[in-house]
């Protein structure tokens, strides 16, 4: 089957396979979010990006093999709705960025700021700062892959509150440091809702701008 990014809250993940690291795609809980549960081929480490609901999917999802982390995109609650379940079920450590870290239900024991990189086995995902939907809100990349949390979506950044000065932040970083320095093949996997590509929301951007959302 072909990986699409196409998944609903109850359903099964879609998981896609890379040469280095897998990639499975959860969609949980009332606010439909999307978990994403990555994993090194080579030594099969996992990570968990977003612990946002239904911890027990989420521990059926990470299954038997270990996980060694819980990253958190920002400090929204619906993000985070299952933290404290699947940290104390599997006892590895939680990151965040230190801004948001104090809004999260446990501890953060790894704090990361931008151009950081978090290991997943022999693999390395690099920590993007996107300020605006929350002051520590990050993305992380690997080539060709970038999860947005809730600062990038097909159509828009992320939610400002109709702060201009919120929204000319988030708009700025997301794209001097997402959209000038990645290529248009790399897949965006958000925070809620479907995929897409920054070559396909590319063209939109002079639009974001003028609307100021």
């Amino acid at each position: 089957m072909t990986y699409t990014g196409d998944v609903q809250v109850g359903g099964p993940a879609d998981l896609r396979e890379l040469p280095a690291l897998t990639i499975a795609k959860l969609a949980v809980g009332p606010f439909d979010n999307n978990a994403y549960l990555v994993r090194c081929t080579e030594t099969g480490d996992g990570a968990l990006i977003d612990a946002a609901a239904e911890p027990d999917r989420l521990l059926e999802l990470i299954g038997d093999l270990p996980i060694s982390k819980i990253i958190t995109t920002h400090q929204h609650g619906d993000h985070w709705q299952a933290l404290e379940a699947v940290a104390a079920a599997t006892g590895v450590s939680v990151i965040a960025h230190p801004l948001d870290a104090p809004g999260l239900p446990v501890p953060v024991d790894l704090k990361v700021g931008h151009g950081d990189g978090i290991t997943v086995g022999v693999v390395s995902l690099e920590v993007i700062h996107l300020r605006g939907h929350t002051p520590g809100s990050i993305a992380l990349y690997y080539p060709g892959h970038l999860f947005t949390g809730d600062s990038l979506f097909p159509g828009g950044v992320g939610n400002t509150n109709k702060d201009p000065e919120r929204f000319a932040q988030l708009f700025a970083d997301v794209s001097e440091r997402i959209f000038d320095r990645l290529p248009d093949d790399t897949w965006v996997y958000p925070g809620h809702g479907r995929d897409t590509t920054l070559g396909a929301e590319r063209p939109s951007l002079p639009e974001w701008r003028e609307r100021g959302w």
